[in-house]
C-alpha cells in the first residue's frame, strides 16, 4: 500500500511536469497540432472537421506517386503474394525475394554496387555511422544537417567535429584539424529541408578527393526528382565523381510510405548488414511498401517526365510569390520553398489563415528551425496544376496583407 501510494505521487510529480512543460511550448507559440486527414494522401485532402477538400501544399509527395494508380495496385499485389509482413528481422526469416529486387533497383538508380533497407531512413542514418567510423576516425559534419544524422553520429566513437553550414574553407580547416585521424567522413544533406538550399557539393567533393575523405550525402530532399532524371544532388549539380554513399528514404517522392536505405560500396553494405543495429533488430519492410516502391523506381528508370513538370511549378511559384513581395528561402530550383515570417505565432496564425481559404499549409517554428526563423514551408509537386499554384499564390497574397506581412 505504501509504495502504491508512492507511486501515485511520483506519477502526479512527473505529471504536474509535464503539462508544465506543454503549457510552456503554448506560450512560446510553438505548439504543434497533428490535422487529421480523411483518405489518400494526394494534392487534394480532406481535413477532419472540413465539409470540402484543400489543396495540399505541405507534403514530401514530390512527384505525387503517393496515391498513383500503378503504385497502388503494385503494392496490393505485393500485400497479396508475400502477405502483411514478415514477423521477423532480415537474418532470420524476413528476406524475401522482393526485398532483394528493391535493393537491386535502389543501386542501380544510384550507379552503387549495392544498397540495404531500413525500416526508416531515420534508422538509415542511426546505423551507419558507428559501424562506418571508429575511435580512430573522426567525422565532420555540416551544423544543419537532419536530427537522424546528428544521432548517429552520436552513437560512433570518432571524434566528432562540425563546420558552418555549406561553409567549404571551414570544412577544409576542420579536415587539416583532423589530420591525424585514421579516416575521416564528410557529412552533409545534399538538399537542407528547412531551409530548401542545396550543399555546395562540387567544392566538398573535390576536398573529399584531395584530403582522401569519405564523403557521405542524405538524399532525402532529393532523390526521384532533384536533378535532369531524379537521381538527386549529385546529378542537379553536374558532379563527374560519384559520391561514396549515400543515404535516402522511400516515404518521400519514391511513393511516400515508409522505409530508408544506404546504398555505397558492396563491402559496405556487407558489413552493416552484420553490425549495423537498426538493420539487425528492426522487422523487415512489408511486402505492400516493397511492392510499390519497385514500381516507382521502374517507373522513374522508364520515365523522367515527372522530374520537368515538377520544375516548372516551382519556378512559377517562385517568381510570383517573389512579386508580392514574400522572401521565399532555398535553391531557386528546389520544389521546398520555405515562406519567412519570422515570428513563430504569425507562422502558427497564417498556417490557420490559410487552411480556412483551402490552402494546407503549416508552419515551422523552433525548435524545428532556429528561433526567429519561423516560417510556411510550401512544398511543390508534380501534380499540382498552374491553377492549383496561382489559387495557392492569391491566398498567400489575402492573408498576407490581412496580417501585415506585405
Amino acid at each position: 500500500m505504501i509504495c502504491s501510494r508512492i507511486q501515485r505521487a511520483v506519477s502526479r510529480s512527473v505529471d504536474s511536469h509535464f503539462k508544465r512543460e506543454l503549457a510552456n511550448i503554448k506560450e512560446g507559440g510553438t505548439f504543434k497540432t497533428e490535422r487529421i486527414i480523411e483518405g489518400k494522401q494526394g494534392v487534394l485532402v480532406k481535413v477532419e472537421g472540413s465539409d470540402n477538400k484543400v489543396l495540399n501544399f505541405c507534403a514530401n509527395n514530390y512527384l505525387g506517386l503517393s496515391s498513383h494508380p500503378e503504385v497502388i495496385a503494385a503494392g496490393v499485389a505485393a500485400l497479396k503474394s508475400h502477405g502483411a509482413g514478415l514477423s521477423s528481422v532480415r537474418f532470420i526469416c524476413g528476406t524475401t525475394d522482393i526485398h532483394k529486387t528493391l535493393e537491386q533497383k535502389i543501386a542501380q538508380f544510384h550507379g552503387m554496387e549495392d544498397a540495404i533497407l531500413y525500416a526508416a531512413c531515420f534508422d538509415a542514418n542511426g546505423g551507419i555511422f558507428e559501424v562506418l567510423a571508429g575511435e580512430e576516425d573522426a567525422i565532420i559534419s555540416d551544423e544543419l544537417n537532419h536530427a537522424s544524422i546528428i544521432d548517429g553520429i552520436r552513437l560512433s566513437k570518432a571524434r566528432r567535429m562540425r563546420f558552418k553550414h555549406m561553409d567549404v574553407s571551414d570544412l577544409e580547416a576542420k579536415l587539416k584539424e583532423a589530420g591525424d585521424a585514421r579516416h575521416r567522413v564528410i557529412v552533409t544533406d545534399g538538399v537542407f529541408s528547412m531551409d530548401g538550399d542545396v550543399a555546395p557539393l562540387k567544392e566538398i567533393s573535390a576536398l573529399a578527393e584531395k584530403y582522401d575523405a569519405i564523403l557521405f550525402l542524405d538524399e532525402c530532399h532529393a532523390t526521384g526528382f532533384f536533378g535532369k532524371t531524379g537521381r538527386g544532388t549529385e546529378e542537379a549539380l553536374g558532379l563527374t565523381k560519384k559520391v561514396d554513399i549515400v543515404n535516402s528514404t522511400l516515404g518521400k517522392a519514391l511513393g511516400g510510405s515508409m522505409g530508408g536505405y544506404t546504398t555505397g560500396p558492396k563491402p559496405l553494405i556487407d558489413l552493416l548488414r552484420q553490425r549495423s543495429r537498426p538493420y539487425l533488430f528492426s522487422n523487415s519492410l512489408a511486402p505492400s511498401i516493397v511492392g510499390s516502391s519497385i514500381k516507382v523506381l521502374d517507373m522513374l528508370m522508364n520515365d523522367s517526365s515527372f522530374v520537368g513538370s515538377l520544375q516548372a511549378n516551382v519556378s512559377h511559384f517562385r517568381s510570383e510569390m517573389g512579386k508580392l513581395g514574400y522572401s521565399v528561402l532555398g535553391n531557386e530550383t528546389h520544389p521546398i520553398c520555405p515562406v519567412l515570417l519570422g515570428d513563430a505565432r504569425l507562422a502558427s496564425t497564417m498556417a490557420d489563415e490559410m487552411l480556412q481559404m483551402g490552402i494546407y499549409v503549416i508552419g515551422f517554428s523552433y525548435p524545428v528551425v532556429p528561433k526567429g526563423k519561423a516560417r510556411i514551408r510550401v512544398q511543390l509537386s508534380a501534380a499540382h496544376t498552374k491553377e492549383q499554384i496561382d489559387e495557392a499564390i492569391m491566398a498567400f497574397g489575402k492573408v498576407g496583407k490581412k496580417l501585415g506581412v506585405i
